[in-house]
């Protein structure tokens, strides 16, 4: 458990977990979609990858880590880790440094953000993957997420490539970002 001041602690998540990350998934992918993205497609995405069941599944995957952000009890913000390139031929010609994570979700609520919460779990997930064995941890992020870019970039990330992602009836333009794990500490 890492405390970040006395409001913010960053902890494994446990299976009983799931409804409250399901919670903050619906509150908080909508805000990393663009404008384009209808509310049936965000709905749709929801349902499909981030429900209280789906989560239950992640959080028993042996490949998958989930840290929480939890601020006076409660979870404010999340991120998950997942072992390996994916099956995308676009990431695994992007990410040269193996083996590797995919920082598949990091999230936080919106009256969290800029209170180090997303910093926190951004360390937390690094040495997470370090601890794996690791030697990069990449993620995807939309093209037009300027926000996202600029603190990914703070945290060490560089664009690699590029890749493509199906939301809804769009197809949807990602960066692919990646950080090289130097040490245990990282």
């Amino acid at each position: 458990m890492e405390r970040l001041g006395a409001r913010i602690e960053i902890v494994p998540a446990a299976a009983d977990d799931a409804a409250a990350l399901a919670d903050v998934a619906a509150r908080t992918f909508p805000l990393a979609c663009p404008d384009s993205v209808s509310a049936d497609d965000i709905a749709a995405f929801l349902d499909e990858n981030l429900s209280e069941e789906r989560f239950r599944s992640y959080l028993a995957d042996p490949a998958r880590v989930v840290l929480i952000a939890r601020s006076e009890g409660r979870i404010i913000g999340y991120a998950m880790l997942i072992d390996g390139p994916g099956a995308d031929e676009q990431v695994h010609r992007a990410v040269t440094a193996r083996p590797t994570a995919e920082l598949s979700k990091i999230y936080v609520l919106p009256d969290h953000h800029g209170g180090g919460a997303a910093a926190g779990l951004m360390t937390g997930a690094l040495r997470a993957a370090a601890a794996r064995g690791a030697r990069s941890v990449w993620l995807g992020v939309n093209q037009r997420n300027a926000r996202a870019q600029r603190f990914y970039t703070k945290q060490g990330f560089t664009v690699c490539g590029t890749r493509s992602f199906r939301l809804g009836g769009h197809l949807e333009s990602d960066y692919v970002m990646e950080r090289p794990l130097n040490d245990p500490g990282t």
